[in-house]
């Protein structure tokens, strides 16, 4: 059964989130009131999915990310959030979050996100899923053919910078060694020429590249 960390300020929040995930078979194992405590009940609880809010008092869910991203053998994170600008979801995804999910998403298609995510996979709510398209075809507000630009785009990568690129979104470079038999350092090179290559700035594009390129690009 998949393992499932709440991390929320409010209790309330907590509380209607464990009874979703409780009715649709996820164990949920702990819960956390502030991003400070993540770590700890990382550790006590070992969790597969860790949901963080990114709106919390002392330390924010970005930060609370980037800190369970950055532990040995990470849980997965999943964004969860009561807005999806554009801008929160590239954060959260460039964090090191595998998923980016609103509140008032249905409680099926939280479930089957979690799920997903426990699954090795990434997922975007609807709401988050339209910001990223959003940034991605509408650059400076002019509407552009984004999955042919794609293709187009990751097919200057080597076949080893595309085999990583289709794997930045939500794994750690620790991950993607393990997935592809290299070292850490070799995979934080391959992204690091990726992004060179194609002009970008954050692992969130190139995820997104890669996603609109499609699996077979």
């Amino acid at each position: 059964m998949t393992r499932v960390l709440i991390v929320d300020d409010d209790a309330y929040t907590r509380t209607m989130i464990r009874t979703i995930l409780a009715a649709h078979g996820l164990d949920v194992v702990g819960e956390a009131d502030d991003g400070d405590q993540v770590l700890a009940a990382v550790a006590e609880h070992r969790p597969d999915v860790v949901l963080i809010d990114l709106q919390m008092r002392r330390v924010g869910g970005v930060e609370a990310i980037r800190l369970v991203a950055a532990m040995r053998d990470p849980p997965r994170c999943v964004a969860l959030t009561g807005y999806g600008s554009e801008d929160a979801v590239v954060q959260a995804l460039d964090a090191g979050a595998a998923g980016f999910l609103s509140k008032d998403d249905a409680p099926d298609t939280l479930a089957g996100h979690v799920r997903a995510v426990a699954d090795g996979r990434g997922a975007l709510g609807p709401d988050a899923a339209a910001a990223v398209i959003r940034r991605m075809t509408t650059p400076g507000g002019v509407p552009v053919d984004r999955a042919a630009d794609a293709r187009a785009r990751i097919a200057t990568l080597t076949d080893r910078e595309r085999a990583v690129a289709h794997l930045v979104a939500g794994l750690t470079n620790r991950q993607i060694a393990t997935r592809l038999r290299l070292s850490e350092n070799t995979v934080k090179a391959h992204v690091a020429h990726a992004l060179t290559t194609l002009g970008l700035s954050t692992r969130a594009e190139l995820a997104v590249i890669a996603a609109l390129a499609g699996p077979d690009a």
